[in-house]
């Protein structure tokens, strides 16, 4: 390993990188179930509503929270990333991957005041 791999990946850029692909993969992982809940309406609709009674436990409702996050961050890291390709770009631009994951840790807080009102 080269002396300047490990200084690479304490980089900003690095680590949006990767919570950007880890976001991605968690909300593919989470995209099967929602479509059997869903599917779960087409059946009946006691299959749905006993489906959404279990959901009320607080780790669903931590999950839901979750999901808003890696949701807001996943947009918000494209969104950076479409801006790295189609704008010049002059050195590491910091502030704009501060700006995204604050952005997304605020969507995500005022989805869980919501959910917990």
């Amino acid at each position: 390993m080269k002396k300047n791999d490990r200084r690479a990946r304490t980089h900003a850029s690095w680590i949006a990188f990767c919570l950007h692909r880890i976001s991605g993969v968690l909300l593919t992982v989470f995209l099967p179930f929602h479509f059997w809940t869903l599917g779960l309406a087409l059946e009946n609709e006691a299959a749905l509503d006993a489906a959404l009674k279990w959901y009320e436990a607080p780790i669903f409702k931590f999950g839901e929270w979750l999901l808003v996050f890696f949701l807001a961050l996943h947009a918000l890291g494209g969104i950076r990333i479409l801006l790295i390709e189609f704008r010049p770009w002059k050195g590491l631009r910091l502030g704009w991957i501060s700006a995204s994951f604050g952005t997304a840790a605020i969507v995500s807080f005022v989805f869980l005041i919501t959910i917990l009102s």
